[in-house]
């Protein structure tokens, strides 16, 4: 979780800064120690490729001076050249055996190149010449770390602490020691003492937010991750689990800004285009979900979770095909995932591949006979194929294995219904409405089912629910239209007849403003502005209330520079659905 490169700067600075006193009895002259003044300033500054050219004429003005080849080293570690690092902390210590503060620099060299056993003895050696130094413990805590010694590191660690108790950075680490170890409340006490030591110390502030974002203290974790920001606005770790923060909260606009921070600040964070596609998912814009899981893809090819991400956005979108793709770039990667097969099997349903879907099924069912889901979808399958018996049977299977399905329910119902056995499906269908109280489809094909059964105050009843549900379901004012002239209350019969009317042309303009919007929108990315501008008039003139049209033609005004205009119609498509907000520039 730690900010690497700052924190090694800092330690750098410490280290330094240290070996300044002890190096003014072995100068060899005004020069060089000018040079190490200078050296030590630059690097108060950051300025590490100036202290590197500094350090440099000093090893060459004095090559048997520790201290030089020491802060030479630190330079070079810092700025990733372990090599040379590693190379001038051994010339230190060949010069001065003894020197502490180059053992703790070279331990953490080898440690961060992975030489560990090598590591660890340097660091050992540091903590007996030097007992009292809360860095040499840290060195020794941090190799221990990267050992897989979490005891050893805590204790480590916590001697570096009552070393030097005022040290934030010392706390911070210790924390993240601890975090590892799953004891967060004692990771969070010492995120909060290095907190309350230097409130300005951001990976304190940005290791709390996560402690307690992990326990559930999602109004602390967000104050404590904005300070994060606000210290490192540049640090994409912090950005993400900010977007992490605010997710939790229900704060999915400020997510989202989050996390394409996030992902601005470093292109490669799969997990930060992972939650921007959830996030979008969940919003029901499964194109842009598509464009984040792609780039995961591409970040990380062999992800099987990356592949099955963008497959369930593009079987959003209704790109079957594509879809189809991505599962089975998945499955390469983890051929006997039942959960992968089984959206595959979906895939194929999608694009009426239903021999394909079978076979993948039962494929799936094989390894998992008693996932209710794959049976489910089976049945379907089945169903689609014209084979009743053995769709109802699959549906039936699903019910038994998950009771709350509700859909599972819903699609016998239906199968029993064109089967001809009503009263069945009057039982699964009722099922399904127990379940699902809003669930008006099944309201709505129960009340067809009694219709037949020539339960008329039954099938009035249900449908009437049906429309109460969804008062725009055409349909089910059609039916109840027939059963109430059946029942002979034809002024009631024509009142419905009258709305099953109105909804018809209604969906008749909707269907043309749909059709205007998507020729407005081939237009608009082809360049032609007029021409696309005229389409998304022309449907909102038909359907004056349909977002998309007016949020696309603010888009096309935008680009041909009519801005006021731009924005009124970004206001109304708003109104009309606040998922619709206007692009930032």
């Amino acid at each position: 979780m730690s900010d690497l490169p700052s924190l090694l700067l800092k330690l750098l600075l410490v280290l330094c800064l240290s070996a300044a006193g002890s190096a003014q009895t072995g100068h060899q002259g005004n020069t060089s120690q000018a040079l190490y003044q200078k050296g030590v300033v630059q690097l108060q500054k950051g300025d590490l490729k100036g202290a590197r050219v500094t350090f440099e004429k000093l090893v060459r003005l004095s090559p048997r001076d520790a201290r030089a080849h020491n802060s030479l080293g630190w330079v070079l570690f810092s700025q990733g050249d372990l090599n040379h690092a590693i190379a001038h902390f051994r010339t230190a210590l060949k010069i001065k055996p003894n020197f502490a503060d180059a053992d703790v620099n070279l331990s953490s060299a080898l440690a961060q190149k992975g030489e560990l056993g090598e590591a660890r003895t340097v660091a050992q050696q540091a903590v007996r010449l030097q007992p009292q130094s809360a860095d040499a413990h840290r060195a020794l805590g941090r190799v221990l770390n990267f050992s897989a010694d979490l005891d050893g590191s805590v204790a480590e660690l916590r001697t570096a602490c009552e070393l030097q108790p005022s040290r934030p950075d010392l706390h911070d680490e210790l924390g993240s020691v601890l975090a590892q170890q799953k004891k967060l409340f004692e990771a969070e006490e010492e995120f909060r003492t290095a907190v309350k030591i230097d409130s300005q110390y951001a990976p304190a502030q940005l290791h709390l937010g996560v402690a307690l974002l992990s326990g559930g203290d999602r109004e602390g974790a967000e104050k404590a991750l904005q300070q994060a920001v606000q210290l490192t606005p540049e640090n994409p770790v912090a950005q993400f689990y900010l977007g992490n923060a605010l997710e939790s909260e229900g704060d999915n606009d400020a997510a989202l800004r989050a996390y394409r921070t996030a992902a601005e600040l470093k292109p490669d964070m799969v997990q930060a285009q992972t939650r921007l596609g959830l996030l979008w998912q969940r919003a029901g814009e499964p194109d842009k979900a598509s464009e984040a899981f792609s780039k995961a893809v591409e970040l990380a090819p062999d992800d099987p979770e990356a592949h099955n991400n963008l497959g369930l956005a593009l079987l959003q979108s209704g790109q079957g095909d594509a879809a189809i793709q991505q599962f089975q770039a998945a499955l390469k990667n983890k051929p006997d995932d039942v959960d992968l097969q089984g959206n595959l099997g979906v895939a194929y349903l999608q694009k009426a591949d239903f021999d394909d879907a079978i076979q993948v099924l039962r494929k799936a069912l094989q390894k998992s006979p008693d996932k209710a889901d794959l049976h489910y979808n089976l049945g379907l399958a089945l169903k689609l194929k014209d084979d009743l018996p053995g769709a109802i049977s699959e549906l039936k299977q699903a019910t038994v294995l998950d009771p709350s399905l509700a859909d599972a329910y819903y699609t016998l119902g239906v199968t029993l219904w064109q089967k001809g056995d009503f009263p069945q499906s009057a039982d699964a269908l009722q099922s399904a409405v127990r379940i699902k109280p809003d669930y008006s489809e099944a309201f709505y094909t129960l009340g067809t089912v009694y219709k037949q059964m020539n339960k008329l105050p039954d099938a009035a009843q249900a449908l009437r629910e049906a429309i109460r549900l969804q008062p725009d379901f055409m349909g089910a004012h059609t039916t109840l239209a027939a059963v109430l002239r059946s029942q002979g209350d034809n002024a009631a019969a024509d009142a419905e007849s009258k709305t099953a009317a109105e909804l018809s042309k209604k969906r008749t303009d909707l269907q043309a403003a749909t059709f205007a919007t998507n020729s407005g929108k081939r237009l608009l990315n082809a360049g032609d502005l007029p021409g696309a501008i005229s389409q998304f008039q022309n449907a909102i003139r038909m359907v004056p209330s349909y977002a998309p049209a007016h949020y696309q033609l603010a888009v096309a005004l935008m680009r041909s520079g009519q801005k006021p205009e731009a924005d009124a119609e970004f206001r109304k498509a708003a109104e009309l659905d606040p998922h619709l907000k206007a692009p930032t520039l």
